[in-house]
Order: C-alpha cells, then sequence, then structure tokens
C-alpha cells in the first residue's frame, strides 16, 4: 500500500522514520512533531513527477540528505513517511522509493490532514475558553499588548498613527480582517486606541467572506468571539469570479477584494479603510519593484483611492515587525488562517506562505542578508525616505516622467 493516513501512520508502532519534504520556510512555520524535514532546493521544477530523470536524481538527494542527517546508512527495515503538500509528489517520491527496495508510505493528502486535525482541535478548545472564562482571556490579551508587547506592538502602532498622520478627528475607519494573525492584531489595538486614546473616531470591524472553506471560516468567527471583536460580515462571491483566470488570478482577485472592502465601507459610512501590512511587507515591496518590476517605489502608510471618492486607506501596522507580531500571537495562544485562498489552500494554508511565489522568494532574500548585517532590512526601509532626484536618471511625478537632463 502506497498511502497511509494520518491515523494509520500514528497507529504504526515500529520504529519509523517521518520525512517532511516542505520548503523549510514552511516548515519552520507549523511543523508535525518528530518530523524530519528534509527539502532539496535545487530540484523544484514543475517537471518533477514527469521526468523520470529528475525523480531519480531527487531520490538520491534525499537519501543522502536523510544518511547525512541521521549519521548513518538508511535501513531499508525502517518505514519511511513522506509529507509533502498536498500528497502529490510524496505519492511520486515513495513510490520510486519502494521500487528501490524502501518500505515507504505517502502520507495521504499531505500536511492538509494534519492541518485539517490541528484546526478541528484549535476550535474545541476555543470554544472551551468561549464559554469557560473568555472575558478573562480578552483583557489578559489586551494586557499583553499595553505591556509585554509595548515597544514592539503597541509604541510602534502609536508611532505610525501619529507620524503619518494616520487618523483625524471624526473619522469612522473600517478595520479590515481577513482572519489572519496581522489583520486580527490590528483590531485588538484600533480597541485598545480607543478604549485608551483620544476617542475622535469610530471603528467598523470589516470581515469579507469571499469563498473560504467552512473549516476556515469558521476559524475566523470563532477567534474573533474568543479575542472579542464585534465582526461584520458580508459575502462575496470572488473566489468562483476569478477559478477560470488562467494566468495570474490572485493579481485580480487582491484588487476585487480591496474594490469590494471600499464599497462596502462606504456603505456603512466610512472614510477609510485599514489594512494589516507591516514591516516586513513593506521591504518586500521596495526590493520587489526593484527586482522584477524595475522600479523603485514603496507601500505607502496611507494613500486616497483613486476608484472611490472620499475614501482613503491606512496603514496602520506599518512600523510593526512581523516577529513581534509571530511573539504575539504565540504568547497568547492563539491560531490564525495562513492564507485561505481556494486556489492555495492545497499547500499555503496548510501552514505555508505562499510556496514559490516572489514574495516567498524575497522575504527569504531578505533574510538571508539580515543574518549577515542586520542594518541591512533598516536601510531597505529607509531607502525610500532618502531619495536624491539629483542622482536619479529619471523620475515619474504625476504620470509624467522627468529625466536628468532636462535641467543639466
Amino acid at each position: 500500500m502506497l498511502r497511509k493516513t494520518l491515523e494509520e501512520m500514528e497507529a504504526d508502532s515500529r520504529e519509523k522514520l517521518i520525512v517532511d519534504i516542505r520548503d523549510t520556510e514552511e516548515n519552520s512555520v507549523e511543523a508535525y512533531p518528530s518530523s524530519v524535514n528534509i527539502y532539496i532546493e535545487e530540484i523544484s521544477s514543475d517537471d518533477f513527477g514527469v521526468s523520470a530523470e529528475l525523480t531519480e536524481s531527487y531520490c538520491q538527494k534525499l537519501i543522502d540528505k536523510l544518511n547525512e542527517t541521521t549519521g548513518t546508512i538508511l535501513s531499508k527495515e525502517i518505514p519511511i513517511y513522506l509529507i509533502c503538500y498536498t500528497g502529490l509528489k510524496s505519492d511520486i517520491v515513495a513510490d520510486k522509493l519502494q521500487s528501490k527496495g524502501y518500505e515507504c508510505y505517502s502520507l495521504d493528502e499531505g500536511y492538509r490532514c494534519i492541518m485539517r486535525r490541528n484546526v478541528q482541535a484549535y476550535l474545541q478548545k476555543s470554544e472551551e475558553v468561549v464559554t469557560k472564562n473568555n472575558e478573562q482571556y480578552i483583557k489578559d490579551v489586551e494586557r499583553s499588548l499595553v505591556k509585554k508587547f509595548r515597544k514592539d506592538i503597541w509604541c510602534k502602532f502609536t508611532k505610525a498613527i501619529n507620524e503619518y498622520e494616520l487618523i483625524q478627528d471624526g473619522d469612522r475607519i473600517a478595520v479590515c480582517i481577513s482572519g489572519g494573525k496581522d489583520s486580527m492584531l490590528m483590531a485588538k489595538l484600533f480597541q485598545e486606541l480607543y478604549r485608551h486614546g483620544k476617542k475622535n473616531f469610530e471603528t467598523v470591524f470589516l470581515v469579507m467572506n469571499p469563498g473560504y472553506n467552512d473549516m476556515n471560516y469558521q476559524v475566523i468567527l470563532d477567534n474573533a468571539k474568543k479575542l472579542g471583536i464585534p465582526i461584520e460580515v458580508f459575502k462575496t462571491e470572488i473566489f468562483d469570479s476569478v477559478a477560470e483566470v488562467g494566468d495570474n488570478p490572485c493579481y485580480l482577485c487582491a484588487r476585487m477584494r480591496r474594490g469590494y472592502l471600499y464599497s462596502q465601507a462606504k456603505e456603512l459610512g466610512c472614510n477609510k479603510i485599514a489594512l494589516g501590512h507591516h514591516y516586513d511587507d513593506v521591504i518586500e515591496t521596495i526590493l520587489m519593484g526593484m527586482l522584477w518590476g524595475g522600479q523603485i517605489q514603496t507601500m505607502m502608510p496611507k494613500l486616497h483611492s483613486t476608484n472611490f471618492e472620499g475614501m482613503e486607506l491606512i496603514r496602520p501596522m506599518y512600523l510593526i515587525r512581523e516577529e513581534a507580531i509571530i511573539r504575539w500571537r504565540d504568547y497568547n495562544n492563539l491560531y490564525f488562517i495562513q492564507c485561505a485562498c481556494r486556489f492555495t489552500e492545497n499547500c499555503a494554508s496548510c501552514g505555508g506562505t505562499g510556496k514559490g511565489s516572489k514574495r516567498a522568494d524575497i522575504k527569504k532574500l531578505i533574510s538571508q542578508l539580515a543574518n549577515e548585517d542586520p542594518i541591512i532590512e533598516k536601510n531597505i526601509f529607509r531607502s525610500v525616505e532618502n531619495v536624491n532626484l539629483a542622482t536619479v536618471v529619471a523620475y515619474k511625478q504625476d504620470g509624467v516622467k522627468h529625466h536628468f537632463l532636462e535641467e543639466y
């Protein structure tokens, strides 16, 4: 039998080797206990599984790395269980290793089945928290923001609001919640700001359901209840609308979601929408624009909508590092959906970060550079604040391109 279910793998009481062949970054987000992560980075072609030569090369590299990791020659008597994103890649590898005489199995459905069980356990635990003493839990979460995470989260949040003048008297702000860690934290920060700061604004906590599966949607609802966030939900059919788009459905989906958020917010009497983009999103965007867009630009802390008159977009998490958000999440024992998009839920929503995307590549590159010199991240951020037009060959202003020869 080539495939084994999660229950069958766990019922196998023999000495066994559980190998997670997902990307190292994905594995670092969440992994099965006692598993070994072996990622063959140089073999990630779409032709994998089609080319017999590529499959053979992959399996040999996998065996070599397992020998290196375990410090011994891999025994053919020890069962191997392989975990990939969906079970498709591990099927191919397990089949090849079995033909080489190894007792190797592919985990049925891949990491999805592990994530599904984790989500179910979380939902059950969340229900218990809400039922027993949710008021105290909410107070503890809120206290953590202004006490334990005061420097890294709370002060960075208020600094961005003041430095970029994100809130004015009389604002009615739609705090847009996708269900991930960033937007949920942003909602709590707005609640704290209203509680401890000037009450010169109003908030609506807006959740759009573009077609989430039932489990992901339930996680969002349960987290909102658990954290004491009074959300207002509206439904769209965006996932269905872009389901047949062949090229770049993510771009179209993002544009459509932004449009729906503006429209719904305006209907609710809001003049601003708040999105949960953070510091790391900003520096990643700067490098992506340079390397793949051939341009120098940034993700602005606020901007006027070009399609919805009188509406403005603000990013109050602009100065908060993602690492701090993750620490806040883990400190409060919270679980959030990663990416609930229908097109990536076979991989990225199962603990992933959008494997194969340009943003994931940039995130990895910045991490490597920062390991060599931590100042690099700050310099990327500052680079778009220190543009010297006298040393720029050309630039655009209000859609008009200007060349240095104009004033040379």
